[in-house]
């Protein structure tokens, strides 16, 4: 399949569930605290899409049973909301989200500090974050996919972090996964060019130790070999002739 490139004005739909999707995430930054269980943001984030008009992208998505990926510790991606999932003081937690409105899909991620973290899972927080925004400033018309890679790749590993290779960013549009795969590794210059139109969930999912993976009982959760914590951000962004645009703010 080839990479879609998005028209003006579906970038503008895009940018409306990107709206959606940011907005459900500051609510869900607001809910993560101790005692509260990872059902519980299931549900603010299924109301949250509701209350706008979307649908949770995820939810049933190749069988998925919920409306928001929340992964704790050193869960990396895609662990399945539970009642019996709480939250508790100094935990970090990665919420995943994703909506479609009007036939267009926004998907972006935050990590969240629960009460008080240690400062080794502070500065991976920051560190991921910062990796995220250098492979952002590198969705550049004209350069080729890997920059962006290389880019968070750099900085990760520049502080001693771990970034996981198993799972990759991609193309978003009318599917919530399509064309092409966006490795969070890898030299730069390779890959196709970077167009204007072209529309990427750009999510770099890092670890303190190291980046081995391994998928649970679940047949979903992915969790750190080692055990160490992982945290995990990411945007929705057009390339465009005048620089990246996330789409995923408010």
């Amino acid at each position: 399949m080839a990479i879609e490139l998005r028209s003006t004005k579906e970038i503008a739909l895009m940018r409306e569930a990107g709206r959606v999707v940011a907005e459900t995430l500051a609510l869900l930054r607001e809910r993560a605290r101790p005692g509260v269980s990872t059902a519980e943001l299931d549900a603010v984030a299924f109301e949250s899409a509701r209350k706008h008009g979307a649908t949770p992208s995820f939810l049933g998505y190749r069988g998925y049973p919920a409306s928001v990926c929340a992964s704790i510790n050193d869960e990396i991606v895609h662990g399945i909301p539970k009642s019996d999932r709480v939250l508790a003081e100094g935990d970090i937690v990665s919420l995943d989200f994703g909506a479609v409105l009007r036939g267009y899909h926004g998907d972006s991620a935050i990590t969240v500090g629960v009460g008080k973290i240690s400062p080794e899972a502070e500065r991976l927080l920051v560190v991921t974050e910062e990796a995220l925004h250098k492979g952002l400033a590198r969705a550049l018309a004209g350069g080729h996919l890997t920059d962006i890679s290389a880019a968070i790749q750099e900085h990760a590993e520049a502080a001693g972090f771990g970034v996981v290779r198993k799972y990759v960013g991609h193309g978003i549009g009318r599917s919530m996964h399509e064309k092409p795969e966006v490795p969070n590794f890898g030299p730069a210059g390779r890959g196709p060019r970077l167009r204007s139109g072209m529309v990427l969930a750009i999510e770099p999912m890092v670890n303190i130790g190291s980046y081995d993976t391994i998928e649970l009982a679940d047949g979903w959760t992915v969790t750190t070999v080692d055990g160490s914590l992982s945290a995990h951000f990411e945007h929705t962004v057009a390339i465009t002739t005048v620089g990246p645009e996330i789409l995923t703010l408010v």
